[in-house]
């Protein structure tokens, strides 16, 4: 199986900035995209920042503008620049990969959450 941990949330003051990542790890044979997810509790999870492999990227309609998506493809592991954080930006973070693994010959698509790491914004 595909693993994915999450690692960089805590608590930070308004305006302030915080940097996540996660790193993909298992019998990985390709990823396609990466991103990252938010949940607020009683809300749904919604988009925060996908990554593809060609570094295509898009943005939940809330960060844009604040927040950064990057990816290292050689260590398997995307990063979430988050700056001007907001209080509304408290949730809990999850990272997200989809691919194949296994061998070239017989692939298998995967598609994986991390734990997810708790991003609070209070003064």
């Amino acid at each position: 199986q595909v693993q994915l941990v999450e690692s960089g949330g805590g608590l930070v003051q308004p305006g302030g900035s915080l940097r996540l990542s996660c790193v993909a790890s298992g019998n990985i044979f390709s990823i396609n995209a990466m991103g990252w997810y938010c949940q607020a509790p009683g809300k749904q999870r919604e988009l925060v920042a996908t990554i593809t492999s060609g570094a295509e990227t898009s943005y939940g309609d809330s960060v844009k503008g604040r927040f950064t998506i990057s990816r290292d493809n050689a260590k398997n592991t995307i990063y979430l620049q988050m700056n001007n954080l907001k209080p509304e930006d408290t949730a809990v973070y999850y990272c997200n990969a989809e691919g194949y693994q296994g061998s070239p010959l017989t692939p298998v698509h995967f598609r994986s959450w991390g734990q997810g790491t708790q991003v609070t914004v209070s003064s």
